[in-house]
């Protein structure tokens, strides 16, 4: 089967088509991504108004370009697969909107997707892995460990108690004038500096279950920077370098948990998958690496152009969808949350939108 995937939950619009095939297999037929950094760099962070507006502008055409792209007409396509949430609620409205639109002038089925799960299926396709394996899903507004026991099917492990940790990525490289995106910005700064130099906490290290931490340490690099300031290109790289040092271990301690708690419940191989667009630091990745080794864990790292937002993703997890017969009406909604554990106490932003994580 082959579905055509959109994705605008935030600063990223996307356009794909996959092909599934009846043995499970995958096929990336076309994958386009129109990034908005430039029209948001100036503001420090993603302005919700100026992304919906950007996606109104781009997504005809970028559809139009991944059927081309994919050698494809819209009467080829099984289904129309698109971000329904979580995300920005501007953007989601535009892809989902658009998304209806083709599905009923085509008579196509609609799939209504949750971003999260496209994070968590994209190993499906790259890795052909089997149900169930462990998440470590780390992204601009997600940081947890979720178990992936079928589609659809989560159980959390762990969660962020407070921020995420792309949003403290981010933070951090705006309190150190290094511009947005923020994750990229600190990653190479790092390497460039000293990760001794700044004694900065490890938040929740070596205590039980696998939850997060962020906004500490975000406050103890303020009053280091604070303390030596005003900073120069020296003092910034040792920061950004005492920060990720910091992150990383953190990362580390949480997945030793999450393994151990994973491998108590669950039999089969031990897979741990990283995904989100936090994947693709590379610190991240290595110590992760080693952690699972460690713990006869395999770690399953999907292509970079794949840990950041696209609509490959997105259609993959349509197609999983669609071959379990689980499709949506054209009544389907945007949700600006939308967590993969529906049974899981809030952790986050509980209220009238919902539990955030």
């Amino acid at each position: 089967m082959r579905v055509l995937g959109i994705e605008s939950s935030c600063d990223e619009t996307a356009a794909a088509v996959v092909e599934r095939r009846d043995d499970g297999s995958a096929r990336v037929l076309s994958n386009l991504v129109l990034s908005q950094v430039r029209e948001h760099a100036a503001f420090g962070g993603v302005v919700p108004e100026i992304a919906a507006r950007a996606h109104v502008e781009a997504l005809d055409d970028l559809v139009a370009a991944a059927l081309a792209g994919a050698g494809t007409r819209l009467a080829d396509i099984d289904a129309v697969a698109a971000t329904a949430g979580p995300g920005l609620i501007g953007g989601l409205i535009v892809g989902l909107t658009t998304a209806k639109a083709i599905a009923f002038a085509a008579g196509k089925p609609l799939v209504a997707v949750n971003h999260l799960e496209g994070h968590a299926l994209t190993a499906r396709f790259t890795d052909r892995l089997s149900f169930p394996y462990l998440l470590l899903l780390v992204s601009g507004g997600h940081s947890q460990f979720v178990v992936v026991e079928g589609v659809g099917e989560f159980r959390r492990l762990g969660s962020t108690i407070d921020d995420a940790l792309g949003e403290a990525f981010d933070k951090a490289a705006k309190l150190l004038g290094l511009g947005y995106p923020g994750g990229p910005a600190v990653e190479e700064a790092a390497k460039r500096g000293d990760p001794r130099r700044f004694a900065l906490p490890r938040p929740l290290i070596d205590r039980p279950g696998a939850d997060f931490s962020f906004s500490g340490l975000k406050t103890a690099l303020r009053l280091a920077a604070e303390a030596i300031a005003p900073l120069s290109d020296q003092d910034i790289a040792d920061l950004c370098a005492s920060f990720q040092a910091a992150v990383t271990n953190v990362v580390a301690d949480r997945a030793a948990h999450a393994m151990r708690m994973f491998a108590d419940r669950y039999a089969g191989p031990d897979v741990l998958v990283v995904a989100g667009g936090v994947a693709a630091n590379e610190a991240i990745r290595v110590a992760l690496r080693a952690e699972a080794s460690r713990r006869g864990f395999r770690l399953v790292a999907p292509p970079l152009q794949l840990c950041s937002d696209n609509a490959a993703m997105i259609a993959w997890a349509g197609a999983e969808r669609l071959a379990l017969g689980l499709t949506d009406s054209l009544a389907a909604a945007a949700r600006p949350r939308w967590p993969l554990d529906l049974t899981a106490p809030a952790v986050l932003g509980s209220g009238a939108k919902g539990a955030k994580a």
